[in-house]
């Protein structure tokens, strides 16, 4: 009989098989860890022993004084759940080497690398393909409003849908608690409309995604076989190459991505957005995403760490054949990220942490979805740190260019030379995100030495103009001083301004320019030089023009 979650939290049902002969669901054994309601998981009233003491009240009070029974409910998650994950280490081992069978897809095993090993001690069994319920949804610029469904094991529906053999086609995968109606997965099939005439196909999967995280994790197998099995289908029946077929996934839809290109080999490409970490860093590569998975993999790292030291939900390792980090791959700019230590006592921390969860991690499909509508936007520096690009040690792109992070990574001549190429960029708080890094040289001229900060002010071709501090401290006359900048304009620079501030409380008098600007573009090196004339005082702009 099936467990009952609400009143265990180790539940090892028996073994049983239909009138067929197939494993039922009751077959396999999963261990139910209950998850903060933030993270999915159902909140449970909490029993009258269990409330929290008096002197500790305040820490779960409202602003009104009152016990939030939401917080509450999170704290007893939280310490259930570090309970549970620590004594199922233990009981799992003792019950390895089962396995699943289904007709159409073949078996799955709980035998290691899937489970039972270190940092996947938690695993096992998915799910059947019933439960999953894996729904194929297809968008072309024929029909861009109302998707239609299509299945290998309905042959009809892809003869009777808007599906053509002379186009690539792109899978769009999401990840735990996502569903293929969310607004970020139409958007991306609606953007590369504009771009391109493509098979765009959402690959839902809310049945095996929606529970428990460990449940979705163990689930990634299933639908990466039903993946594979509506390639292999097309391909058979329509002649369809899978070198034509991108799969994009995002957090554990990377990996149900790299799970159907292990089992298909020959996937043209697959884009790995902030891949899930948890049960996935550091283990081996038969389970995860890895550059073996197509015949060129991307990855976009926009939340990676550790889950319970950084709140991180992403993977910090690279596992492609480019990995792009942009601002470092840690912290976004723009989102709040907390870094709760483990011991905490102070649930507020616990709240905020997991409700700014997802923004870091959600970055990567917005730079991603930008990336299509912007042809020469995100450019990459390849660098073996974020610290060596900071400093523009990989700065400007070589003569055979940089890649370009998103939708035209595959432009790259050098990809797949090698793996684990790893990559840095930064980009924007909010949208537009794209940036472009330029390397910005100023000549000072004064009349002594003087303490302070300096600043230019740089105009697009198309009207656009931002200030950018180049240097704060003691300048000399004659000396140049270097800068790096990430700007939103593409083009051109029409226009530059000079400006100093006097450092507070500085007696000096004098007064301070800029003899010379050169501004070097990184993508393509080229450089742009502006003279200017004289002195200003401080506060006051000073114009340059092109020598």
């Amino acid at each position: 009989m099936k467990a009952d979650r609400g009143r265990s939290l180790l539940a090892l049902p028996n073994t049983a098989t239909d009138a067929a002969g197939n494993p039922s669901l009751v077959e396999q054994q999963r261990v139910s860890i209950p998850l903060p309601r933030a993270l999915g998981g159902q909140a449970q009233s909490c029993p009258a022993s269990l409330q929290a003491p008096q002197r500790a009240s305040a820490r779960f009070a409202t602003s009104n004084g009152e016990v939030d029974p939401e917080k509450l409910t999170l704290a007893l998650s939280l310490v259930k759940m570090l309970a549970v994950w620590i004594t199922t280490l233990f009981l799992l081992n003792a019950a390895r080497g089962r396995e699943v069978c289904y007709k159409r897809l073949g078996c799955f095993s709980d035998s290691p690398p899937w489970a039972g090993i270190p940092g996947r001690q938690l695993a096992g069994l998915p799910s059947s393909p019933d439960a999953v319920n894996t729904n194929f949804l297809l968008y072309t610029r024929d029909n861009m409003v109302k998707y239609q469904k299509i299945s290998a094991t309905n042959p009809s529906t892809i003869k009777a849908s808007n599906f053509r053999a002379d186009r690539k086609t792109r899978f769009i995968i999401h990840g735990h608690l996502a569903g293929a109606d969310l607004p970020w997965i139409t958007s991306i099939c609606r953007f590369m409309f504009h771009s391109e005439d493509v098979n765009c196909i959402l690959t839902d999967w809310r049945g095996g995604s929606s529970g428990l995280y460990t449940d979705a994790v163990n689930n990634v197998r299933i639908v990466g076989a039903e993946l594979e099995y509506l390639v292999n289908f097309l391909e058979k029946e329509y002649g369809y190459s899978p070198a034509n077929i991108h799969f994009i996934g995002h957090s554990l839809g990377a990996h149900v991505a790299g799970e159907a290109g292990r089992r298909k080999p020959g996937i043209g490409r697959i884009t790995g957005l902030d891949p899930a970490g948890p049960l996935f860093q550091y283990t081996p590569t038969m389970v995860r995403l890895d550059p073996s998975d197509a015949k060129f993999v991307d990855i976009i790292h926009t939340h990676a760490g550790h889950l319970f030291f950084d709140f991180a939900p992403g993977i910090l390792q690279t596992c492609g054949h480019l990995d792009f980090y942009p601002n470092g791959g840690k912290k976004m700019p723009g989102c709040k990220q907390l870094r709760v230590p483990p011991a905490t006592r102070d649930i507020n921390d616990l709240m905020r942490a997991y409700r700014s969860f997802g923004c870091g991690h959600k970055r990567s499909l917005r730079y991603y979805a930008e990336s299509i509508i912007t042809p020469n936007g995100f450019v990459g520096y390849q660098c073996d740190t974020y610290r060596e690009f900071v400093l523009g040690d990989c700065f400007p792109c070589p003569e055979e260019g940089c890649p370009l992070m998103g939708h035209y990574a595959d432009k790259f001549l050098h990809k797949t030379e090698k793996e684990e190429q790893k990559v840095y960029l930064n980009t924007g708080p909010s949208p537009p995100y794209a940036r472009w890094r330029k390397e910005i040289h100023v000549k000072v001229c004064a009349t002594e030495t003087m303490k302070g900060n300096i600043d230019v002010a740089l105009t697009g071709t198309n009207g656009f103009r931002k200030k950018y501090t180049i240097d704060k401290g003691t300048f000399k006359p004659g000396n140049t001083y270097l800068n790096y900048i990430d700007t939103e304009i593409s083009g051109n620079i029409s226009k530059v301004e000079f400006l100093w501030k006097k450092q507070l409380g500085h007696a000096d008098r004098g007064c301070m320019g800029a003899e010379e600007v050169r501004i070097i573009s990184g993508e393509n090196g080229t450089m742009s030089v502006f003279c200017g004339c004289g002195t200003v005082q401080p506060s006051m702009w000073q114009a340059l023009a092109l020598c």
